[in-house]
């Protein structure tokens, strides 16, 4: 038995407009036996997986089928400027339904006259026909049924029955052009909403490219006259095993290891450490992580796709792909509804037609009545003014919801996992803990001030910042070595140092404090800097707790920093001093058993962000970080998770009334059209009611009690 081999392809899609586009190329796709298909209507990108690379040209068949266009896939055209192709069909539709709704309340002539309302609606319906009945129309031919072939169903209902009471003289009962009309712009408006949102999660991978180094100081070594130079080249061209010079400010452009000098390295992209680290000779270094201060000489050992970065980029890749697919509660309803209520129309006119013998206008009143009862403009509103209503109170309270699934998915989360820096706690370093021995405290704050005043190192800035010294040690001569700390001597001779444990290693055991203090090699302090824990982070916890949400502490930090952060916070699991890859790798477990969110910032966290099943970032945060996640909370306020639990979950909780009122009335009135005690005019009437209880249940949703 031999074990199949699955190969990836990739190809680029245009002329897809929504999520019922990618629907239906992804069930066309399914149909045809390939594997694992993504496709993203709005990037164009459809990527599956087959045991026949030859099979592509039959997935790009199908595809094109569909109607759809498939591009090379090394097509560089920069996208189209201006309104897109969705935006403009709900602007032309929407001023042509405007003067239709506001003839309702308005009591002119002209605005109620038959001939004026169908020759406002007729291109309306024409746009609804091409977009939702083309749409509808593919899904038929991929073997299923999704929204669209409800709206189809429902504005060409309306629209039919209108246009018969306008053939027949049926008088003002028998105008409902503005359903109609209103039923394909408010959906359009939807789309539109829907294509704005996706467009804004596209960009995390473009951001982790930015922070890969284009160019790079490299080493040229002359061995015969014993010299060396250097010249700026494309970061593609190092190889394993050449030198690259790294100065103050710069990224580092390669993964590799210092044969020469010492410096101040910034790996919160990677570690999630806010405090920078100190590097010296034989330390190993990442590419795209920044030297704060000093210079540096680095052997490359990974370039290219062999990078951190690189593979950190490979899984946020991975990440999107592989991401749950939230199936929109109204496509399974209609799976089994829309052909329930065709055929129950057509059994209706036969019915009445061939047994009962009645007048086939009649008949054919009674059959449109049941399309008409049946009509789900309620359910097509069900869902878009839920959300909108939902995406503009979070966003006036500081949040920001990429897309209406997100109402799905945040109230059934189990787990929620944070990270720490700039997400518990606040990135702003503070003097925690400040101990002296044999001398007095005022004595050695005015050493370490004097010292540290004269470094650029951002610990030395947060120590100076925040000690209010009004003496200072007249210093006589002062060097700073990197990786060590900073030394000094006064003119009586006095010798100080405030550095890292390395200074204090022939002195203590003690290595878990961030600054010693030495007077004369003798240790007279240490100093803990830390950045203080968020204000509300701590309520945000309990909140969860109280919900039977595990909260989960998932760190590069150290151990004992994330332990009592813990314990500050009520935490009980922490997983700490992880790499992201390893932090991918628990958000993968962790999502075989449970519905996992995750708060984070930073580029070590866009992966686990991408992967989880909800990711939740700080505004303050990154832009890979912001772009990986489908919740921003505006402000960095922790306070807003709350909110944004409790605002996801009662809007969820309307949408899901909402579909009740939808149906419910259609069950309950579509037998009595059946047998005819429903007109169409009362059918239509009813039909009017359920919209205008769904939209009231919405606008309700704005002043609704979080909870």
């Amino acid at each position: 038995m031999t074990n199949k081999t699955y190969k990836p392809i990739s190809l680029k899609v245009s002329g897809m407009t929504c999520s019922n586009c990618a629907l239906g190329v992804r069930k066309q796709l399914e149909k045809e036996g390939f594997t694992n298909v993504d496709v993203n209507f709005t990037s164009g990108d459809v990527r599956f997986e087959t045991t026949d690379e030859s099979l592509a040209g039959t997935a790009k068949t199908k595809i094109e089928e569909l109607g759809y266009k498939v591009q090379d896939t090394d097509s560089t055209a920069e996208p189209k400027k201006g309104l897109s192709m969705i935006e403009k069909k709900f602007w032309f539709s929407f001023v042509l339904t405007v003067p239709l709704v506001v003839a309702m309340f308005l009591p002119f002539d002209f605005l109620h006259n038959d001939i004026f309302q169908l020759i406002l609606t007729v291109p309306v319906f024409t746009v609804g026909v091409l977009h939702f009945g083309t749409s509808a129309f593919r899904s038929l031919r991929a073997g299923y049924t999704n929204m669209d072939v409800l709206i189809f169903l429902g504005s060409t209902a309306a629209f039919i029955y209108s246009l018969t009471g306008t053939i027949y003289q049926l008088g003002h009962q028998y105008m409902f052009y503005e359903t109609s009309a209103s039923i394909i712009t408010i959906v359009l408006l939807g789309n539109m909403l829907e294509q704005r949102s996706v467009k804004k999660t596209t960009g995390a991978i473009d951001e982790l490219a930015r922070m890969q180094k284009s160019t790079a100081k490299r080493i040229i070594f002359d061995h015969s006259r014993g010299q060396e130079s250097i010249e700026e080249v494309d970061t593609e061209l190092i190889q394993p095993g050449e030198a690259v010079l790294v100065n103050t400010g710069d990224a580092i452009p390669v993964d590799g290891q210092i044969y020469w000098g010492h410096g101040s390295i910034d790996e919160s992209m990677i570690s999630g450490e806010s405090l920078p680290v100190d590097k010296q000779t034989d330390d190993k270094v990442i590419g795209g992580t920044i030297l704060v201060s000093g210079n540096i000489k680095v052997k490359a050992t990974a370039t290219g796709k062999d990078t951190v970065l690189s593979q950190i980029i490979e899984l946020v890749k991975n990440a999107q792909r592989d991401k749950p697919k939230m199936q929109n509660l109204a496509d399974k309803i209609s799976s089994i509804f829309v052909p329930v209520v065709v055929a129950l129309a057509v059994l209706t006119v036969l019915g009445w037609f061939f047994v009962a013998g009645l007048d086939f206008k009649v008949s054919l009143m009674r059959g449109i009545a049941v399309l008409v009862i049946a009509c789900p403009c309620a359910l097509g509103l069900a869902i878009p003014t839920a959300v909108v209503v939902g995406l503009g109170r979070t966003a006036k309270n500081g949040i920001l919801i990429k897309g209406g699934s997100i109402f799905d998915k945040f109230p059934v989360i189990d787990k929620i996992i944070f990270d720490k820096t700039g997400t518990l706690t606040s990135g702003n370093f503070v003097i925690k803990r400040f101990q002296t021995f044999d001398e007095s405290r005022e004595t050695v704050e005015e050493i370490v001030y004097s010292l540290e005043k004269h470094s650029s190192h951002p610990i030395a800035q947060a120590i100076v910042s925040q000690l209010n010294v009004l003496k200072m040690v007249d210093l006589d001569s002062i060097e700073e070595e990197k990786g060590l700390g900073i030394k000094a001597t006064d003119k009586d001779g006095n010798t100080y140092v405030a550095g890292s444990y390395k200074v204090a290693s022939h002195l203590t055991g003690d290595d878990t404090h961030n600054v010693y203090v030495l007077m004369n090699d003798k240790l007279i302090g240490w100093l803990d800097i830390e950045d203080e824990v968020k204000a509300g982070a701590k309520e945000a916890i309990s909140f969860f707790k109280k919900r039977n949400i595990e909260p989960i502490l998932l760190s590069g930090d150290r151990e004992s920093r994330c332990a009592e952060i813990a314990a500050e916070l009520g935490i009980e699991k922490v997983y700490a001093e992880k790499l992201p890859h390893e932090k991918y790798q628990i958000i993968e477990d962790l999502s075989a058993k449970h519905k996992v969110a995750m708060v984070g910032d930073g580029i070590n966290d866009a992966p686990a962000l991408s992967k989880a099943f909800l990711g939740i970032s700080m505004s303050d945060a990154t832009q890979v970080a912001v772009k990986s996640a489908e919740v921003i909370l505006l402000k960095g306020n922790l306070q807003l998770l709350k909110n944004a639990f409790a605002m996801t979950r009662v809007t969820q909780r309307t949408i899901k009334e909402n579909l009740f009122w939808a149906f419910f009335y259609n069950v309950m009135a579509i037998p009595l059209a059946i047998i005819g005690l429903l007109t169409p005019m009362v059918a239509a009437f009813a039909m009017v009611v359920s919209d205008i209880i769904v939209v009231f249940n919405s606008i309700r949703l704005k002043r609704r009690r979080l909870r």
